[in-house]
């Protein structure tokens, strides 16, 4: 029996297309095994949005290689689209392919000899015009499941749309269809996924036309209130969601949903109008502001994750100023921040009033910084509260982890028998690394 290995980097979104791909290989007869172990192939499953894509593939690569010297190495994912003849000068690569050729991987495996040179298979990315269902299984508690993919808006920072093309979506009756099938394998949460995941509902056949074009039979608040009937599923927890596309219906729906969860991740990139517009982003930052009052007014105990980008083109101190004072105002969560960096084929490359490196990595460390604090002082408030976990498989030094339904990291004594599990808990202390610690002795009389 071959063996086959999987690395996978970035967004929930590859983690759902790379299991789906590894079912693809175990239904020919492969046993899929851990990276680090030796492997017949490596499939490694890239991102555009990582800062060193290059440097980190060649890493991977030749961890690979260290196992494993004769190995098959195939490289895929949004990196693969992008810039596939950097790639192939990677030194023990064999095998780049696209984005419309990634599900068709095992067609390309007819042998596994290495090659002196990487093969390419890629394509003009107006040709990625169809939509192919994944999630991922079999290694998390939770299930990613893709609904949408591409992109068709135009931020002058984002290399996505180029890597994945045109918007286009699942049917509803296809995901409820998966859903129905992930309940069946005693899974507890799914967590909905797409690259625009609010822009679901455009037909995948219509190709690269302009969204106005495109049909748009079924919406997202459609599609809500679709998987909310799947029986077996005891939350539903909804991915990054544009500020634009979450409409008032659907925060009104999670508000009163039984398992649509109170969490929501809202990209904002800059708490300032001026970079919001040379970003290209399609809101301004009182829009922003609307969404979160909204959620708070109707579900006090909403965690709100929040994108942010520092350093771009232009950013003055008084705008990053502006966007620090924004964030530390608004009753949001946590930050994911990210850096700017140049990214080749966008507009923001050639914009002037580039930003100091070292500026970029200060304004970085101040925002993870507020991030912290704002996510203690979030754990803090529901500190007294009785709240339900789902407990998940690790075992780090003893313990293990799980999350409420409104995403506040629970930490116990490890025990096997919770893995999976949802169990009601009192929310009593912060521990030292900023989990909220409960007691065994609690969940074993639940």
């Amino acid at each position: 029996m071959k063996k086959v290995a999987f690395h996978t980097l970035g967004c929930k979104l590859n983690f759902s297309e790379t299991s789906t791909i590894a079912r693809l290989f175990e239904e020919q007869g492969y046993q899929k095994v851990d990276f680090k172990q030796p492997s017949d192939v490596y499939v490694i499953n890239t991102c555009s949005v990582t800062a060193n894509a290059d440097k980190e593939c060649k890493q991977i690569v030749k961890s690979a290689l260290s196992v494993s010297p004769e190995a098959y190495v195939v490289v895929v994912g949004c990196y693969a689209q992008l810039k596939p003849e950097e790639i192939s000068n990677i030194e023990g690569v064999d095998l780049v392919l696209g984005a419309s050729e990634k599900f068709k991987l095992l067609n390309y495996l007819s042998e596994l000899t290495k090659k002196s040179k990487a093969e390419i298979y890629s394509c003009e990315i107006e040709e990625a015009n169809f939509f192919v269902d994944s999630y991922s299984f079999g290694d998390r508690t939770r299930v990613f499941l893709k609904v949408q993919d591409g992109c068709d808006y135009n931020c002058s920072f984002c290399t996505i749309p180029l890597a994945r093309g045109s918007s286009r979506s699942d049917t509803i009756l296809n995901a409820v269809k998966n859903a129905n099938d992930i309940a069946k394998q005693d899974v507890k949460e799914i967590v909905l996924t797409g690259v625009n995941l609010g822009d679901f509902g455009k037909t995948a056949d219509v190709g690269r036309q302009t969204s106005d074009v495109k049909q748009k039979k079924e919406t997202f608040f459609d599609l809500v209130q679709e998987l909310d009937k799947v029986e077996g599923i005891e939350r539903f927890r909804i991915s990054s969601i544009e500020p634009n596309l979450l409409k008032d219906e659907t925060i009104e729906f999670v508000s009163q949903s039984k398992r649509f969860v109170p969490h929501f991740h809202i990209p904002l990139q800059s708490g300032s109008n001026k970079m919001l517009k040379a970003m290209r982003r399609r809101y301004l930052r009182e829009l922003y502001t609307e969404r979160v009052a909204k959620i708070k007014s109707l579900m006090p105990h909403c965690c709100i994750g929040v994108d942010v980008i520092v350093g771009f083109p232009g950013e003055t101190e008084e705008d990053f100023l502006e966007t620090y004072n924004f964030l530390n105002e608004l009753p949001i969560s946590y930050l994911h921040v990210f850096t700017y960096s140049e990214r080749d084929n966008t507009d923001a490359i050639h914009l002037k009033d580039v930003v100091p490196v070292a500026i970029r990595k200060k304004r970085n460390k101040m925002l993870r910084i507020l991030s912290a604090k704002k996510l203690r002082h979030f754990y803090e408030q529901h500190l007294g509260e009785t709240r339900t976990v789902l407990f998940e498989s690790d075992n780090k030094e003893g313990f293990m982890h799980g999350f409420t339904d409104n995403y506040i990291k629970v930490k116990t004594l490890y025990n096997p028998d919770l893995i999976n599990q949802l169990k009601e808990v009192d929310l009593k202390e912060l521990d030292a690394d900023g989990c909220v610690l409960v007691d065994l002795a609690i969940l074993t009389l639940a």
